[in-house]
């Protein structure tokens, strides 16, 4: 399925103007760096890095104009064999390497860009088209499918429903419609039997939104998941950084 190429991972890091770029907590000078930490040899560092772009470069979900060029460099080091390295997890982390955690990032970041975000903007007075990082990230969505896509057929479970999950707000693009007939079959037969019920729930959802039959597909929640939870779960297991940490109330 691959469509088009994307800039070298190499590339991006020189031939972006990180000083002139923001994310979440000003200008993003210290960005490159983390991004070549994301294929450390240390898995310390490499989790460190994968915080800073969950909590700095896409903050809350929240797209800012570091996250395109980030965005493509991730995406570039999809399939660098250092991806399939482990990184420290937390209760309720998905599970899956390195890898399978820069398509749920990806998955997050295309999502906020997707059709249903947009509907919400509109619904607040916020036209999408307005707001630089949607626009860009939109239009770089052709480039993203071509990476997620390519690691439909990894060997690793994880790895494989993290990139059909990340495909699901990529396909929003009106050039990328045509595409979805193909990866449906995939959608019901692989993620929507997910051990994981947000995987789930998203196949069923996607699905039907694309007019496909969802006949029998249902979505297994966990009933316990709030009584399995910790009744004082601490900063680390909420996933924050520590400028997050830094503005609790507690």
């Amino acid at each position: 399925m691959s469509l088009a190429a994307l800039p070298e991972p190499a590339v991006v890091l020189a031939e972006t103007d990180w000083g002139a770029l923001e994310h979440a907590y000003g200008t993003a000078e210290d960005t490159p760096a983390q991004l070549v930490a994301l294929l450390d040899d240390d898995q310390r560092a490499r989790s460190q890095a994968l915080d800073h772009l969950h909590h700095v470069v896409h903050h809350q979900n929240t797209l800012y104009v570091a996250t395109v060029p980030a965005t493509l460099y991730v995406a570039g080091i999809l399939h660098d064999p250092r991806t399939a390295l482990p990184v420290d997890k937390r209760p309720h982390d998905f599970p899956g390497p390195m890898r399978a955690e820069l398509l749920g990032w990806l998955n997050s970041v295309a999502d906020a860009a997707g059709d249903q975000a947009e509907a919400t903007m509109r619904r607040f007075g916020f036209p999408p088209e307005e707001y630089p990082p949607i626009v860009r990230t939109r239009e770089i969505r052709p480039l993203l499918f071509s990476a997620v896509s390519a690691c439909f057929d990894d060997y690793d479970l994880h790895v494989h429903e993290a990139a059909l999950a990340a495909c699901i707000p990529l396909l929003d693009d009106p050039h990328l419609h045509r595409h979805r007939k193909a990866v449906a079959p995939q959608l019901r037969e692989t993620l929507a039997a997910s051990a994981l019920w947000q995987y789930q729930e998203r196949a069923v959802e996607a699905l039907s939104w694309w007019g496909e039959d969802t006949t029998g597909l249902k979505v297994r929640r966990n009933p316990f998941a709030w009584c399995d939870a910790s009744p004082n779960p601490s900063a680390d297991e909420w996933h924050l950084s520590p400028e997050d940490q830094a503005d609790l109330p507690f």
